[in-house]
């Protein structure tokens, strides 16, 4: 485990505007910091991180008009990209392209939690420093990962780091416990090109997943915005006025007695959607702790010690990115990769045919 880096100490001034009427301190932060919460806004006044005017302040104080407002924290310093000899799964790789099946535990790219050991580091040391020129800044959809840093940072405006300089290659992401194919681009041509088709929602994507309890229809669609969870902010859930919507369609491959086995193509790509979705209509993934998923749901009394038995043979959301498919960013071809599921949910699904 790589050692925690020194905190580096970052002042941020801000000037009350004229014409500001009296509000409480810690509002007016959390309304004027990107990113900020008032949580943490409190938390930093209480640490006597924030000043006014040269003098300590409380939460309820209430700016006015030429009043400075100084925030003093330690914030970790630059990510550095350092290449690593990290195995790949290369399901293929041309001068443009490189497809890899992303195991479990692996983090897409650097972040503050993550400064090492991610599929960057491990691509940087593949590809060599070419890979830092697919580094344009081009929007890409919120797939599937949440990266969001959870500490005193977030009053900041500013990441302390580039975060597109951090994620050279990446045109879409995966949870750290979700396995599957992905796609890198070498370059900034395909970068662009990929990530175009990722935003026309042209790509062809299959998941599959394991789920608590038997659904009932064959196929189905799940639609709903989804938003930030209000109470959790490490979560999502669905939301009636905030979010983006989503719209995932599934597919039962199999039932089992407290279980089933399905496939799910994505129409939108938002963070944690699968996970959300199943979860919101009452069958969450099995193992995913985040949405419920990792306790037993609705089984019978006679079953109950079989679905303990199944809990314990996956720590993760059992969810696979099994199937990628896209036009190759030089030649137009349709192109189409697949990893089969990995070995902790193949021994589920073999326990749940036995139990």
């Amino acid at each position: 485990m790589p050692e925690e880096p020194e905190r580096i100490l970052t002042v941020r001034e801000l000037l009350v505007e004229l014409g500001q009427k009296p509000e409480r301190i810690d509002r007016w932060l959390t309304s004027k910091i990107a990113g900020a919460t008032r949580n943490k806004v409190q938390e930093a006044i209480l640490a006597k991180a924030v000043t006014v005017n040269g003098t300590s302040t409380k939460a309820n104080y209430k700016v006015k008009p030429g009043d400075l407002i100084r925030l003093e924290l330690m914030k970790p310093p630059p990510i550095e990209l350092i290449p690593e000899d990290i195995p790949l799964d290369i399901l293929h790789e041309d001068d443009d392209v490189l497809v890899v099946n992303k195991p479990v535990g692996m983090v897409t790219h650097p972040g503050y939690g993550n400064r090492t050991g991610t599929l960057v580091n491990a691509v940087l040391y593949h590809v060599g420093s070419e890979l830092l020129e697919a580094g344009a800044e081009i929007d890409l959809e919120d797939e599937d990962e949440a990266g969001e840093p959870e500490n005193e940072e977030m009053i900041l405006a500013a990441l302390p780091f580039d975060y597109n300089a951090v994620r050279p290659g990446i045109v879409h992401r995966l949870d750290k416990d979700t396995s599957g194919v992905m796609v890198v681009a070498k370059t900034m041509g395909a970068k662009t090109k990929l990530g175009a088709q990722f935003a026309e929602r042209t790509i062809r994507r299959e998941y599959r997943a394991i789920a608590w309890e038997t659904l009932d229809e064959d196929e189905g669609e799940i639609e709903g915005n989804i938003a930030r969870d209000p109470r959790d902010r490490k979560k999502f859930a669905l939301s009636e006025r905030d979010g983006k919507y989503a719209l995932t369609r599934y597919f039962v491959i199999e039932r089992f007695e407290f279980a089933t086995h399905l496939s799910l193509r994505l129409a939108t790509g938002r963070t944690h959607q699968i996970r959300v979705h199943c979860a919101h209509i009452g069958h969450p993934l099995l193992g995913d702790a985040t949405y419920g998923g990792d306790r037993l749901h609705y089984v019978s009394p006679s079953a109950k010690s079989r679905a303990q038995a199944i809990l314990k043979l996956i720590n993760r959301q059992a969810l696979h990115a099994r199937t990628l498919g896209f036009r190759h960013p030089t030649t137009g071809k349709q192109m189409e990769f697949t990893a089969e599921l990995p070995e902790d949910m193949e021994r589920v699904i073999e326990g749940l045919k036995t139990s």
